[in-house]
């Protein structure tokens, strides 16, 4: 199991914001996480990338400990998290940006490589390079996040709510996006989205978090008449 969590406490205070949540993800799969806002979907993907410090539990990466690890060190393991919001650095050129993300790396010919590869999949980047960060649309900012996350060539992806606020045609790229990560079986990804039903049509498996608990968890979540009543509008 590439990650795998175990009984995970977070609490804010003296609010608990995950409560004794388990999951796993294996090698090359794309694992969704749904539910409610508040329900703690981010907080457990901060908690890993090491974002959030974790109370009790445990989260092996690749069979190594990295609970409560900087999230530097946790990113030169080979993860990478992609927080919602579009993080971007807006002062800094687009070209800065994607570079920023290959900060740990020292393979310098392969960096270039990576950093054209990234314009070839997100061409309008490529004609925005020397433009600030700050100045690009929604949809750019987001598509610029994700590559300067895949530019630290990361094995687990997580994005949370990469489509949030989006038009539903740039949604619809970064969808096509995740299932050309998977079809190529270099990165695995772990995402949190708020439209439940594209995640379902995607991920091999998903978790439903309530209240900061797993409340079900399965292949075929979509067909269940829990999950369509309550996120799929059926």
């Amino acid at each position: 199991m590439m990650l795998s969590v175990r009984n995970l406490g977070v609490s804010y205070g003296r609010i608990a914001a995950v409560r004794d949540v388990s999951i796993d993800v294996a090698r090359g799969e794309i694992v969704a996480l749904i539910g409610p806002n508040g329900a703690g979907k981010s907080t457990l993907l901060k908690a890993i990338a090491g974002l959030q410090p974790i109370e009790r539990g445990s989260i092996d990466f690749d069979s190594a400990a990295i609970a409560n690890q900087r999230p530097a060190e946790v990113m030169r393991r080979g993860l990478a998290l992609v927080l919602e919001g579009r993080s971007t650095l807006k002062q800094m050129t687009v070209r800065e940006n994607l570079v920023l993300g290959a900060y740990a790396r020292h393979d310098h010919a392969e960096i270039a490589r990576d950093l054209d590869q990234m314009l070839t999949r997100f061409p309008i980047l490529r004609e925005r390079l020397k433009q600030r960060a700050g100045t690009l649309s929604g949809g750019e900012q987001q598509m610029l996040v994700i590559a300067r996350a895949l530019m630290s060539r990361p094995r687990l992806l997580m994005l949370d709510e990469p489509s949030l606020g989006l038009a539903p045609l740039i949604t619809a790229k970064i969808f096509e996006l995740v299932q050309a990560l998977k079809a190529e079986g270099d990165v695995t990804v772990l995402l949190v989205e708020q439209n439940a039903n594209q995640a379902l049509h995607i991920a091999d498996r998903a978790y439903v978090l309530e209240n900061g608990e797993v409340v079900l968890q399965g292949a075929d979540l979509a067909d269940d008449p829990r999950i369509q009543e309550a996120y799929l509008g059926v």
